[in-house]
């Protein structure tokens, strides 16, 4: 994995962020102000497991590093989430032929876990070849991901992977304008509040808003979210939140693949996931604030995985951890499960409820990372609350294999939506698949 350069980080030392005005947010239109200063009101009431204190971790042990000074934003930042501070051009790659152009970008969007106001984050923003239609390129806003938690592991820094870059240049070939957000402290302050899906939701809004607005002639606002693993939580986030949060956002549709998403109160029992990804949720913020945090009760070999989670990515803390041995969560804790269960924040949670839009979710029956019968809870909770899901399950594909193939029935999904067709919910026909079956390695980016 490409880490990007790196250099020695911040100070461990915390620090307020300020919200106030700035003169840019002046060009957006009253109407849409007024509209979003409401939708902030709605998102104050709903941000129950934000912390209190309202100010935001910073320095080292919050995975900081210093990339470059297009990642950090001065103080005043404006008030409004969604606003555009800057862009630049984003390093080509050759899996990413179709795009016109590729940006940078830097945007606002409301810390919620920390609940200290207005914080920059940062993603990409891709165009299509060619002229844009009349009304205005079609927007994917895609969510990636596993990749890390310091801010080496942002793709707006590093570049995508060979799979996520196909990917996304798959979505440019059909016409679409593809923004994808780093998520909150991935390549911005403060830590990564990993799998938060009412946090990482909020980042891909925001990303969306900021690059419509922006570019209001070459964008129109007919929104899609979609996202893999990580990202899956963080789309069906974006498009639960869209209505309350960002009311001017026409989200028509959202894409889940290998789908993360807990629904406690759903129809079907799922024991809490304990997986080694779980060690970089508790690194970064997935801990509650009133009790010990991840440095007090990691063992020995935990600190280490702990270092290694601060300041590279995923495949050197996997690395690290055939090295040390560590293949349990449990050993990497020097406290009991029993005691961690009570320490945690339930970030990948999700109240029942309707999303309000029609929802696609793919599933590789030889997922062994998010294991279909997990994804098939999730999709069976979804459907209890009344939610319009589609879910299509791809034999011989495993975690990353169902992101590529699911693409065609995606586009087709999206297609279907986008001319006002009928999207007709499986709801009906779903039932309980066994364990992961047989991965194939003829498939393209099939690894798990």
């Amino acid at each position: 994995m490409n880490m990007g350069r790196m250099s020695a980080g911040t100070s461990g030392s915390r620090f307020p962020v300020r919200r106030s005005a700035m003169s840019a947010w002046a060009v957006v239109p009253a109407m849409t102000r007024a509209t979003l200063k409401c939708a902030a009101l709605a998102l104050t009431a709903m941000a129950g497991v934000a912390a209190a204190q309202g100010r935001l971790p910073l320095g080292t042990a919050a995975g900081d590093r210093e990339l470059s000074s297009f990642y950090r934003a001065a103080d005043p930042l404006p008030s409004e989430p969604g606003v555009l501070l800057r862009e630049e051009a984003m390093p080509a790659q050759p899996e990413i032929d179709a795009a016109s152009e590729g940006r940078r970008i830097l945007y606002t969007s409301t810390d919620v876990r920390w609940n200290s106001g207005q914080i920059p984050v940062s993603g990409t923003l891709y165009l299509p070849a060619g002229k844009a239609p009349a009304e205005g390129w079609p927007v994917m806003a895609w969510a990636h991901g596993t990749l890390g938690i310091a801010d080496a592991c942002a793709p707006s820094w590093t570049g995508f992977r060979p799979r996520d870059a196909t990917y996304i240049n798959r979505w440019l070939k059909a016409g679409f304008v593809v923004v994808v957000t780093d998520y909150q402290g991935l390549g911005g302050p403060g830590p990564h509040p990993y799998l938060n899906w009412q946090a990482e939701g909020r980042s891909v809004l925001d990303s969306v808003r900021s690059v419509i607005a922006a570019r209001p002639r070459q964008l129109s606002n007919r929104v899609f979210v979609a996202g893999q693993s990580q990202g899956s939580g963080a789309a069906a986030g974006a498009a639960r939140l869209a209505r309350e949060y960002a009311p001017e956002l026409n989200v028509l549709g959202a894409v889940a693949t290998g789908l993360v998403s807990t629904f406690p109160e759903g129809p079907v029992s799922q024991p809490v996931r304990n997986s080694s990804n779980m060690f970089l949720s508790f690194a970064a913020g997935g801990l509650r604030d009133d009790g010990p945090q991840i440095d007090d009760i990691v063992s020995d070999r935990g600190r280490q995985l702990l270092e290694a989670a601060r300041s590279g990515c995923t495949g050197d803390v996997v690395r690290l951890a055939r090295k040390l041995r560590v293949s349990d969560l449990s050993e990497a804790l020097s406290i009991p499960m029993e005691r961690l269960a009570e320490l945690r924040i339930p970030v990948t949670d999700m109240p029942m409820g309707n999303i309000g839009v029609p929802l696609l979710v793919g599933t590789g029956l030889a997922d062994a990372t998010i294991p279909p019968v997990r994804q098939y809870a999730a999709v069976s909770a979804l459907c209890a609350a009344g939610n319009n899901v589609t879910w299509n399950r791809y034999e011989g594909h495993g975690h990353d294999g169902a992101l590529h193939g699911s693409f065609d029935d995606s586009l087709a999904f999206v297609h279907a939506v986008l001319e006002n067709k009928t999207v007709s919910s499986n709801c009906s026909e779903i039932a309980q698949p066994g364990p992961p079956g047989k991965r194939r390695e003829d498939l393209p980016f099939n690894d798990d």
